[in-house]
């Protein structure tokens, strides 16, 4: 049990047997009345952001969490399979659980599998991932003066809007957050 005055972003708490991650909390004292903590909640199973409040002071539960480093091994086309590093077991998760994580999922990648109550619960990707750029069309010269941007097909098959000068085969680093081109690898 873990009191409102303890509150951080990032933290899970079990919230009726429902796994909710603080997105955003705010400590609020009216002039009148008691004072209250307001927060943004997101679900762990179905990813939707909720606004809850709680008065000061109040106990909440926090979820028991293990995150363990794993290894992206194979994808079979539906379940993408994942290797412990420590203890060599293997678990398979499937793609809708994964999402749009699959986008970025590379062979031999280390990826953390956060579990709760031996049960898988989320992936969380490196912040930024080297891709290679399968497929792109070729930069006219004076473009890239603009600064404009044209779409490029990594290897995964994302699709990842990229400067003008960046060319077919060439190595990218991707933000996995937002999807968003950072630089030359």
């Amino acid at each position: 049990m873990i009191n409102t005055s303890q509150f951080k972003n990032g933290i899970t708490l079990d919230i009726g047997g429902d796994l909710m991650t603080i997105i955003d909390f705010q400590h609020v004292k009216p002039g009148k009345g008691g004072a209250f903590v307001r927060t943004k909640l997101k679900n762990a199973k179905t990813g939707r952001v909720l606004d809850q409040t709680f008065r000061a002071g109040e106990k909440v539960e926090q979820a028991r969490l293990d995150r363990r480093n794993m290894q992206y091994l194979y994808s079979d086309g539906t379940n993408y399979t994942f290797m412990d590093t420590q203890s060599y077991e293997q678990v398979e998760l499937s793609g809708e659980f994964i999402g749009d994580n699959t986008l970025y999922l590379k062979e031999n990648m280390e990826v953390q599998v956060v579990f709760h109550s031996g049960n898988a619960i989320g992936l969380d990707l490196p912040l930024s991932v080297e891709l290679v750029v399968k497929e792109t069309t070729a930069g006219i010269k004076g473009d890239t003066v603009q600064g404009g941007t044209k779409p490029a097909t990594l290897e995964t098959g994302a699709t990842v809007n990229v400067p003008m000068f960046i060319d077919t085969g060439e190595t990218i680093k991707v933000d996995t957050r937002t999807g968003e081109y950072l630089e030359r690898a």
